[in-house]
């Protein structure tokens, strides 16, 4: 029996597996590198044990490290997780060779489904549909499109979609490049690019006597950057006879391998309906949850007992459906751009009317003030639970098999980050993936975008309403659904909200800080009075929004808010009537910096603008924090370069961003080199354009 385990990995998925543990009476150990050494994970572990450094290359991908925590820490086992070394089947041998249990397929299994190639051929001769690899010399007009491919790992990493003969070259190159950084080895192939077709996939989970279950199908189709965004299981639209294929397909790979635990094989599914094999997956995928909540199973409490050699029993019935939503630290409307800094609170989930959350609240609510009219009362609002993201039981209302048509939805959160974490640059920028259970794919949906809708994710930019958005999208809602979602409706996914909604928040800000100071808005007067002025930037976008509002004794005059009336203003809340509807909006500050009002983030400007630095024309300042990785060939001060050319590569939170060329020119400046570390406005170099185009540009 294993008794200790150890998590070569961190984040979401170390917490994941600990909670199993947990469950199980095994004791956990974690591993860190330096910038995550008070990280949830390692909070969580009952042991930890440092890796020096920060990068992957020096921490989580050391297995010789790894092993030597393990040992040193007392654990039998080990649990790789997702992503890092979890499809390394050279780590693999050196847990088994340390005299550790490996939880997770033989290396063997892993060696041949390490690279893509070789797993196309292996599964060809299972008698699995597989796509040609394509000679990229060879390549004409006629072929595109195609996709480059990374030979080894996986999560969307070193690919690129080629649409004309002038971009493969530098596709080749850039997917080398990301492939190298991610996985230590270049290596990539080229195959036909199928338009429209969806991305399907069968869990499996084998044990060490021959059987093989097949949990299901799941629908992976929307992707951004080729890294999934919203999951779903079972796959919505295929006819039982794709169904009984596709699980038929995984088996039969599964078997053809000689497989052993939990994997996933999975497949494009074209407008047809015909299957394409993949590649399998050697591991728990990130989107393992909708299985379980589907099945009513623990997956990584299968893991551990596959792992001691316990057998498989009858396979289990599948019931309902379920969503996945990975919550992410990014801006889809900056080109997907990670973001990073203090997460100052998580919570998903609603809440009763009256119950207020607690986060890392720079001051108290202060006084309250009444517009007139209103009936005042004694005390602030009552103070309640603080829902935040939490670690629940993967099948919190027991299994899902004995919960009938009118069972109860769930919401299930697994995350890695608390309120109070730091969100880096080393990483990826994952948060929490929030799932959804009910009885329909209907309810589920609803369930999901409902709680998304309503949740509190205060820090650095997330995805979330492009998320809820995504959701509540007729093409989505009706299961109309392929690999380009994103790249036909990104624009109207990200576009600009409610104005006016947007200006009522900042009227509320606006309002919940003069109720904080100690002379709210100045006292009543008789005499009219200079309007009260309060300017706000919105994150992201970085629009300012100025708002100028008196309080006197027949209340509240904003202006631009006819018809708008006050109800009451404290520090945490502020009511108004709004055309005779009333509104509650939940104030919450944290120091001087960031205000949180619903679903708008805004930073408190100075009354008057404050001197802004002044950049050389033509600048290209870094737009993110992260790593310089490359810089474009030919690249050197004195070049001429066009529009749109790109001239370097960022790297930062495992995934790689272009900075173009904001106008044609010639480069008069360069200062990035490859290795080197920037931050937000960094400039990196300086295009001087021919012409009257040349202006500042932030790429």
């Amino acid at each position: 029996m294993i008794g200790s385990v150890l998590v070569a990995n961190r984040g979401e998925i170390a917490c994941r597996v600990f909670r199993t543990c947990r469950e199980l009476g095994v004791s956990t150990v974690a591993v860190h590198s330096d910038p995550d050494a008070s990280a949830r994970h390692v909070r969580e572990a009952d042991a930890a044990v440092r890796l020096p450094g920060a990068a992957p290359a020096d921490t989580y991908l050391r297995g010789d490290l790894v092993v030597a925590a393990a040992l040193a820490a007392g654990a039998d086992a080990v649990h790789p997780g997702y992503g890092f070394l979890s499809e390394n089947a050279g780590f693999a041998r050196a847990v088994l060779d340390a005299g550790l249990v490996w939880i997770g397929p033989p290396p063997s299994v892993i060696a041949s489904m390490a690279s893509k190639t070789r797993a196309k051929s292996l599964m060809g001769a299972a008698g699995v549909p597989v796509l040609d690899v394509l000679d990229p010399g060879d390549i004409g007009a006629g072929d595109l499109p195609v996709l480059v491919k990374a030979v080894a790992g996986g999560g969307g990493r070193g690919m690129r979609v080629v649409r004309s003969l002038g971009e493969l070259d530098d596709a080749l190159l850039s997917a080398r490049t990301e492939a190298a950084a991610a996985f230590g080895d270049g290596s990539v192939f080229v195959e036909p690019y199928v338009e429209g077709a969806r991305h399907v996939e069968v869990q499996i989970l084998a044990d060490g006597h021959g059987a093989v279950w097949a949990l299901g199908t799941r629908d992976c189709s929307l992707q951004r950057r080729h890294q999934k965004v919203i999951e779903e299981a079972p796959a919505p639209g295929l006819s039982e006879e794709a169904l009984s294929a596709l699980h038929g397909f995984a088996v039969a790979g599964a078997r053809a391998v000689g497989y052993v635990g939990a994997g996933t094989v999975e497949f494009l599914v074209g407008k047809d309906g015909r299957a394409w094999f993949l590649e399998m997956n050697t591991r728990l995928q990130v989107e393992h949850p909708v299985t379980e909540l589907v099945y009513g199973v623990d997956l990584v409490a299968s893991q551990i007992r596959v792992a001691e050699g316990a057998a498989l029993g009858p396979a289990p019935v599948a019931s309902g459906h379920a969503v996945e939503a990975r919550l992410c630290a990014e801006d889809p409307g900056r080109g997907w751009l990670p973001s990073s800094g203090r997460v100052f609170e998580l919570a998903v989930g609603a809440e009763p009317s009256g119950v207020r959350r607690r986060g890392l609240r720079g001051r108290g609510p202060g006084p309250y003030i009444y517009g007139p009219g209103t009936p005042h009362h004694d005390g602030t609002p009552s103070s309640g639970p603080h829902i935040h993201v939490s670690a629940p039981d993967p099948c919190p209302c027991g299994p899902v098999a004995s919960r009938g048509s009118s069972a109860a939805p769930v919401l299930r959160v697994d995350s890695g980050v608390s309120a109070g974490d730091l969100v880096g640059v080393h990483y990826d920028s994952l948060l929490a993936k929030v799932v959804a259970w009910a009885p329909t794919r209907g309810e589920a949906i609803r369930v999901l975008a409902y709680s998304l809708s309503r949740a509190r994710v205060h820090g650095p930019v997330t995805n979330r309403e492009l998320l809820v958005r995504s959701l509540r999208h007729p093409d989505f809602v009706g299961g109309l659904v392929d690999t380009g979602f994103y790249e036909r409706h990104l624009g109207s996914l990200v576009g600009s909200g409610d104005s006016f909604a947007l200006r009522l928040a900042a009227l509320a800000a606006a309002l919940a800080s003069a109720a904080r100071s100690p002379s709210p808005f100045g006292g009543w007067r008789n005499l009219p009075s200079q309007p009260q002025v309060k300017r706000f930037r919105v994150v992201p976008g970085g629009e300012e929004i100025e708002i100028r509002y008196r309080v006197g004794r027949d209340g509240l005059s904003a202006d631009g808010f006819p018809g708008v009336l006050l109800v009451r203003a404290g520090g945490e809340e502020v009511v108004l009537e709004v055309d005779g509807v009333r509104r509650v909006f939940d104030v919450c500050v944290y120091g001087d910096s960031a205000v949180h009002v619903g679903d708008f983030a805004l930073v408190p400007l100075s009354r008057f603008p404050e001197p802004r630095v002044h950049a050389v024309p033509g600048s290209l300042l870094a737009p993110m924090p992260g790593t310089v990785v490359r810089v474009a060939d030919g690249v050197a001060v004195g070049a001429s370069v066009k529009a749109g050319e790109p001239l370097l590569w960022l790297e930062a939170m495992k995934m790689e961003h272009r900075v173009v060329a904001p106008a044609s020119g010639t480069l008069t400046a360069l200062h990035a080199v490859p290795g080197r570390q920037v931050e937000v406005g960094t400039l990196l170099a300086v295009v001087t354009a021919y012409g009257p185009e040349s202006e500042e540009h932030t790429p």
